[in-house]
């Protein structure tokens, strides 16, 4: 009888086993389905990239080159970056309308979509700045003083205090930042389209270009007030001299043909 009772299973080893077998299933688990998403990733990345390939093709190799190249026409985008295609054809600047010393914002013809897949086919020409996530630029909670200060340093010098855009040299000019999108703010910063210096992450950090966006968003908001008056467009002090030279010149030359005019008067009475 006790090499029978030895032999019999514990009560609990059933348990053991389910237990043991379910760790078996999810460790195959952990380590088939990381790779089967992974894979899926990829697949669905290639499918982009070749999508993108014939809306390239159709819409960009007459100026960029069959393969981004680039030609007499338009720059090389190898290198450009993802981010740089959101922002082009994402505002309607790209394609281009016709060629001249400013590509202007225009009316976009690709949804969002087909900019996704057009980025991934240039993005696969060469690493470069990546679109961002909303993340990135969402400015919650940012400092908006220290966006200010930001702005003013790097900024204001083409785009005015307010971002209300100005002209520059040989017919560019630096656009308003009035109604711009937070994602295309920041894809400026990164890329740095025609005219406007880049600003990568090593020059200037993900949190700076967050609080430059919370700026631009508050200055150019609803609720934004100027303490001085009249706003005058906020393009700063050039439009505020030539208000100040225009009806205060004009207001003193009007003083002054009165003054005449009475004193002519009192001395012929």
């Amino acid at each position: 009888m006790k090499k029978l009772s030895a032999r019999r299973r514990h009560p609990l080893a059933a348990v053991v086993v389910l237990l043991l077998a379910l760790a078996a299933t999810g460790g195959l688990y952990a380590a088939f389905a990381p790779a089967g998403k992974a894979q899926a990733d990829e697949t669905a990345q290639s499918l982009a990239i070749d999508e993108g390939k014939k809306l390239y093709s159709v819409g960009c190799a007459s100026c960029h080159g069959s393969g981004g190249q680039g030609t007499t026409d338009g720059p090389s985008l190898v290198g450009v970056g993802s981010a740089a295609v959101d922002f082009q054809v994402g505002t309607g600047r790209m394609p281009a309308q016709q060629p001249g010393a400013q590509v202007p914002k225009k009316k976009v013809i690709y949804n969002q979509a087909e900019i996704d897949q057009l980025a991934a086919y240039v993005a696969s020409l060469g690493a470069g700045p990546i679109t961002p996530t909303k993340s990135q630029v969402d400015p919650s909670g940012a400092d908006v003083a220290k966006g200010g200060d930001l702005f003013r340093t790097n900024c204001a010098q083409c785009h005015n205090f307010t971002g209300q855009g100005g002209a520059l040299t040989k017919g560019k000019y630096a656009p308003s930042l009035e109604g711009v999108s937070p994602k295309h703010i920041y894809e400026a910063m990164q890329t740095g389209p025609q005219s406007m210096p880049s600003f990568p992450d090593t020059t200037m950090p993900e949190q700076e270009k967050k609080d430059i966006i919370a700026y631009i968003k508050t200055v150019n908001g609803s609720e934004s007030e100027s303490p001085g008056g009249l706003s005058l467009g906020g393009l700063g002090p050039v439009s505020e001299g030539l208000f100040g030279w225009i009806f205060g010149l004009g207001g003193l030359i009007a003083i002054a043909v009165w003054v005449a005019a009475h004193t002519a008067k009192a001395k012929k009475s």
